[in-house]
């Protein structure tokens, strides 16, 4: 089985934890690509979604499946979102795709988050997939050496440019082995919108798209 029908497996798993809910906040990537079309077949009962960028905006939108700001709604009942890194204890690296700021604020903002991916995401450590950081441009070089101090290697991802203007450095060889402090430690460099580690706010499910079907982690 492809990881792509690995992926469309673990999309379609998904929807059975959306049920039930009118507004959906909805994330970014491959996998919740595929997810959001399946929405199109639910989408009389969806009665908005609030996105994490203007790529699943355009899709939600093309599906007929209107599109809300967070700041009218308020707090989300269910987030459904992809990951490049998920350990054990559903902490996440998130950002191969440079939304992950606007996708931290939904995941905080929502009462579940409900992660969604292929089982070679699944790692006992964070950090083989390069770290994304998103910083303002005037203090990327400022931050990159920052982040060589922490043991480090950052990158900057050349023409990527985020929804919110920012820019990315991936951060290369880290081995995260304290998420939660690294987290913290990283966003309080001035200069850093925010970090693609969510420990401070994991996934309360993950669902795994295997050769066995779906697995579930709580």
């Amino acid at each position: 089985m492809t990881q792509d029908e690995l992926k469309q497996k673990v999309a379609e798993a998904a929807l059975e934890y959306v049920k039930g809910y009118s507004i959906l906040g909805i994330g970014t990537g491959s996998t919740t690509r595929l997810f959001i079309n399946c929405l199109a077949d639910i989408k009389n009962n969806i009665e908005g979604t609030v996105s994490s960028s203007n790529a699943s905006t355009e899709q939600l939108k093309k599906l007929g499946i209107p599109v809300l700001e967070l700041n009218d709604v308020g707090t989300l009942d269910v987030y459904v979102d992809g990951a490049d890194e998920i350990n054990p204890q559903k902490q996440l690296i998130k950002g191969g795709g440079a939304a992950l700021t606007r996708e931290k604020i939904i995941a905080g903002a929502s009462r579940k988050f409900i992660c969604i991916a292929d089982d070679t995401k699944y790692v006992d450590v964070l950090g083989k997939f390069p770290l994304p950081v998103e910083v303002i441009p005037m203090a990327r070089s400022f931050v990159a050496r920052e982040l060589v101090k922490l043991g480090g290697q950052p990158v900057w991802r050349e023409n990527c440019v985020t929804d919110n203007g920012g820019q990315i450095l991936d951060v290369w060889n880290l081995s995260i082995l304290n998420p939660l402090e690294t987290e913290q430690v990283i966003n309080n460099i001035p200069g850093v919108i925010t970090v693609g580690i969510f420990a401070m706010r994991p996934a309360d499910v993950v669902l795994l798209g295997g050769a066995d079907g779906v697995r579930r982690i709580n």
